[in-house]
């Protein structure tokens, strides 16, 4: 078995917020706080958001949205109509296989996405006080009779132009085809890049880019 390793970067092209509890209540604080490590109080994107949106936008990209009735897809139905290629059965095949198919025949997920760090290099402006980590955004709710806002809240965001690290790695088997899992891995990142991360995003949150290093 070989541990493939696909590391970058995420660059934010907008303020990204991806919610952290907060069990205390202040007064004029922030109502919607980013997460953020325990430890170092410092943002952090969780593996986990990027991994289930890769595998969202995967799901629509690839047409199974829809085939399992509402279930989670699996090898059972790959013999649906609506994968009408064997070339559309083949891409579904390695989904499942990075993904993890729970009927078994494709095993357990490959895949495991780390969480995503900030680079050194925005640690260090950070503590030269070069940039900020976080800013507060105020968000409001319409009211459609008489046009005016209300309930304003706050919603922290980590800014645009700061810079995470990522760490993808893939279980490769020696039946597998590590080209079709990298090229799937590549697949799902586009596809955030072209849509967006953490919430919000219809208002314009979460554009990144990937640059993968290695």
């Amino acid at each position: 078995m070989e541990i493939l390793k696909i590391k970058g970067t995420i660059k934010l092209e907008t303020g990204l917020h991806i919610g952290g509890g907060d069990d205390a209540m202040k007064i004029g604080g922030i109502d919607n706080q980013v997460i953020k490590d325990v430890n170092t109080n410092l943002p952090y994107i969780p593996g986990s958001s990027l991994k289930g949106k890769m595998r969202s936008l995967l799901e629509w990209h690839l047409g199974l949205v829809g085939i399992a009735d509402g279930e989670v897809f699996s090898s059972k139905y790959l013999d649906n109509v609506k994968l009408q290629s064997e070339e559309d059965r083949e891409k579904a095949k390695t989904f499942l296989k990075l993904f993890g198919d729970k009927e078994g025949e494709h095993g357990i997920t490959r895949i495991s996405v780390g969480d995503c760090k900030l680079t050194e290099e925005m640690i260090e402006k950070y503590k030269k006080n070069k940039i900020k980590l976080s800013e507060a955004k105020y968000e409001n709710v319409i009211d459609r009779s008489n046009g005016t806002a209300k309930h304003p809240r706050q919603t922290e965001r980590v800014p645009a132009g700061v810079e995470f690290e990522f760490d993808i790695r893939v279980k490769v088997l020696p039946e597998d085809n590590k080209d079709e899992f990298v090229e799937m891995v590549k697949l799902g990142l586009s596809l955030v890049a072209d849509d967006y991360l953490g919430g919000n995003g219809s208002r314009g949150y979460g554009r990144v880019k990937f640059d993968i290093k290695e």
